[in-house]
């Protein structure tokens, strides 16, 4: 066999008709991908804007809604005044001569907070709860007891009346009587007298308004 050298200018040429044809064979390639995704999820004018409904919308921007009651105040007056302190052995002496009672040639500790406007005025529940006990004391007048969630009771005393009875459930804010007098402190007139009681023992009012129920786990 004669062997044959190839001419100088040959090799360029064959070297660059590879070089052609692997990227021709890249390309070809790229548009078989291509060409298959599209038939999968269609052109970008053909496929569908995915636009979220209003209540989609809503639901992203509605804000987190805590269902942990808050405990508030047993009125709903802007003016109300405080005439009788809860009795705390470590209060001041003005505030312990305020929490005291004189009745039957007895000193008495003040076991709550009594309110005062100089008028009539609705007393409102401190939280949901079911009504435990209503009376008419000779002493305290008329009294409403009710009792809420995670140990607490609330006492209602020195109502003029009462609009609900033992066992209905009362709602948070709703009006359960007037204010009233009773026979301990008459020279307070019209008023509110409220006790606390947390797990069977009575608390000062004043250290619970504003908190939200949970925090007494």
């Amino acid at each position: 066999m004669v062997k044959r050298k190839l001419k100088s200018f040959v090799v360029p040429i064959l070297y660059v008709l590879s070089v052609a044809m692997l990227i021709g064979s890249v390309v070809a390639i790229e548009k078989a991908i291509n060409s298959s995704l599209l038939k999968d999820t269609g052109t970008v004018s053909d496929r569908e804007e995915v636009i979220p409904t209003d209540n989609e919308i809503v639901e992203e921007i509605a804000p987190v809604v805590n269902n942990d009651p808050q405990i508030i105040r047993p009125y709903t007056n802007t003016d109300m005044k405080v005439v009788k302190d809860y009795y705390n052995k470590d209060s001041d002496n003005a505030t312990q001569e305020n929490a005291i009672f004189y009745y039957g040639d007895t000193y008495m500790q003040n076991s709550g907070i009594d309110y005062a406007n100089g008028n009539d005025f609705d007393v409102v529940s401190i939280l949901d709860g079911t009504v435990m006990e209503v009376l008419d004391d000779e002493i305290m007048g008329k009294t409403i007891k009710i009792k809420h969630s995670n140990d607490l009771i609330s006492v209602y005393q020195s109502l003029s009346e009462i609009n609900f009875k033992v066992d209905d459930n009362v709602i948070q804010g709703t009006i359960i009587g007037k204010s009233g007098e009773n026979n301990i402190s008459t020279d307070l007139g019209k008023h509110l007298h409220f006790e606390l009681y947390y797990q069977g023992k009575v608390v000062n009012p004043d250290d619970y308004f504003g908190k939200y129920l949970g925090e007494l786990n």
